[in-house]
C-alpha cells in the first residue's frame, strides 16, 4: 500500500512538474531600462536645446524608460503586454501618464501562413522603433519621428511564400487609443495600412483621408554587404493636402563589427518638411514654409552582457537660420551634441 501511494504521490508531482514548465515556457517577461548623459557642443545647455527627433531631447543626466513586456503564447492563439514607464515610455504613448501602455494586442494563428492581431501595436513603417533595445543609433532620426509610432486596430499577416509577405490592416488613425467622441481627437476617423515585404525589403503604406497623417509610403530594408558590414536603408514622402504639410527623406544606416563585442554604425539622414510642419530644431522654416535639415550620427555599441553602452556624436546642419541657437543663444543652422547612453535588457 506504501508504495502504491508513493507512486501515485511521484507521479502527481512529475505531472504538475511537467505543467508547470510548459507555463514557463509559454508565459515569457523580458523588457528594458535606459538612462544617459547628453551635451550640447556648438551651444549652452542651458533650456535643453535639441534637435527635434524624438526621446533623448534632454541634457545632462536623464531617464529613457523601463519597458516591461509580457507574452503568452498558446497553440494557436497569444497575447503581448508591453507596458513603458519613463520620459520615453511616455513620449511613445502620446504622453497620457493614465495609459503608460506601449503595445497591447492579442493573435489568432489562423493558419500556419495567416495571422490575425487585434489591439495595439507599434508601427509597421520605418528602420527605427521606440525601445531602444531595437535601434543601433540613441538618438532617433527625424523619419521615425514624425511617422506614426503606434496602431490600434486590426491586422492581418500573410505569408505568401519563403520570400514574399503581405500585411493589411484597418486601424483607428495613427496614435489613436480610442475612436468615439469622448476620448478619441479625431473622432469617427479610421486609417488603412498595407506592407508588402519580399527577402527583409519591405514597402509600407498608411491612408486615412488627411484625418490627421494624411498619406505616407515609407521604404525599409538593409543588406548584409559581408559578415562584418551592415546597410540598413529608409525612405519616405508623406501628405496631408488639407492641411498642405508633409515631409520626405532618407537615411542610410552603416554599420561594421570590429569584434564581438565592438561594432561602430553611422546613420546618414536628409530630411525636408514643407507647410510649417515645425519638425526641424524650434520648427523656424523660410517664407515658403520649407525647411531641410542633414543629420550625420556616429555611435558606437559596447556589449557587456546584458548592458549595452552607445556613446554617440550628432551633428545637424539646417537649411535655415534659426532652427537652432549657438553659444551665445544667436541664431544658427547647425548643432551638435553628444551623449552616452546605458541600456540594459532582459
Amino acid at each position: 500500500m506504501k508504495k502504491i501511494i508513493t507512486l501515485s504521490m511521484l507521479f502527481v508531482a512529475t505531472a504538475l512538474f511537467a505543467q508547470e514548465e510548459v507555463t514557463e515556457k509559454k508565459l515569457s517577461i523580458s523588457g528594458s531600462v535606459d538612462a544617459y548623459y547628453k551635451t550640447n557642443l556648438s551651444s549652452t545647455d542651458v533650456d535643453s536645446q535639441s534637435a527635434g527627433s524624438s526621446f533623448a531631447g534632454e541634457t545632462g543626466f536623464a531617464l529613457g524608460m523601463a519597458n516591461v513586456i509580457a507574452s503568452y503564447e498558446g497553440e494557436k492563439t497569444g497575447a503581448v503586454a508591453d507596458l513603458a514607464f519613463g520620459p520615453r515610455g511616455l513620449e511613445a504613448v502620446g504622453g497620457d501618464a493614465a495609459v503608460f501602455v506601449n503595445q497591447l494586442y492579442a493573435y489568432w494563428n489562423v493558419s500556419e501562413s495567416t495571422t490575425l492581431t487585434l489591439g495595439r501595436f507599434n508601427t509597421y513603417l520605418g528602420y527605427e522603433v521606440i525601445s531602444p533595445t531595437g535601434n543601433f543609433n540613441y538618438s532617433t532620426s527625424y523619419l521615425f519621428s514624425y511617422g506614426p509610432f503606434s496602431h490600434v486596430g486590426l491586422k492581418a499577416d500573410f505569408a505568401l511564400s519563403d520570400d514574399f509577405s503581405l500585411m493589411l490592416a484597418f486601424m483607428n488613425v495613427t496614435d489613436e487609443n480610442f475612436n468615439g467622441t469622448s476620448f478619441g481627437s479625431v473622432p469617427g476617423a479610421y486609417s488603412l495600412g498595407a506592407q508588402l515585404g519580399y527577402k527583409g525589403q519591405f514597402l509600407n503604406f498608411y491612408y486615412d483621408n488627411d484625418a490627421k497623417l494624411g498619406f505616407e509610403i515609407d521604404y525599409t530594408g538593409g543588406f548584409d554587404v559581408s559578415d562584418e558590414f551592415y546597410l540598413g536603408i529608409n525612405a519616405a514622402y508623406q501628405k496631408n493636402d488639407d492641411l498642405d504639410t508633409g515631409f520626405y527623406g532618407a537615411a542610410l544606416y552603416p554599420q561594421y563589427s570590429l569584434s564581438d563585442a565592438f561594432t561602430l554604425g553611422l546613420r546618414g539622414e536628409y530630411f525636408a518638411e514643407n507647410g510649417d510642419y515645425g519638425a526641424i530644431g524650434s520648427g523656424i522654416t523660410d517664407a515658403d514654409g520649407d525647411a531641410s535639415v542633414f543629420t550625420a550620427t556616429l555611435t558606437g555599441s559596447y556589449t557587456i552582457e546584458n548592458l549595452t553602452i552607445k556613446p554617440e556624436l550628432r551633428l545637424n546642419s539646417a537649411s535655415e537660420d534659426g532652427a537652432f541657437f549657438d553659444n551665445d543663444l544667436e541664431a544658427s543652422k547647425s548643432l551638435s551634441s553628444f551623449l552616452v547612453a546605458a541600456i540594459y535588457s532582459f
